[in-house]
């Protein structure tokens, strides 16, 4: 049984279809990931955020201190 050639042309047709598949495939999973990522950092919160100290300059320094 003789092999089967392509010639070069539908070669890089074939592998170019096929990277842009995988593309595709990559993206729709990466949408994916950070929807569910943006639930649950939307379901998260910080509940004692009022208790916690910040940092304020000090005018003689230039510095941020607690």
């Amino acid at each position: 049984m003789p092999p089967f050639v392509f010639t070069p042309l539908v070669k890089w047709s074939l592998a170019a279809l096929g990277g842009a598949m995988v593309v595709h495939w990559v993206v729709k999973e990466v949408r994916r990931v950070n929807e569910e990522l943006e639930a649950r950092r939307a379901t998260a919160k910080i509940r004692d955020q009022e208790r916690r100290p910040t940092l304020r300059r000090d005018p003689q320094t230039g510095e941020y201190r607690l």
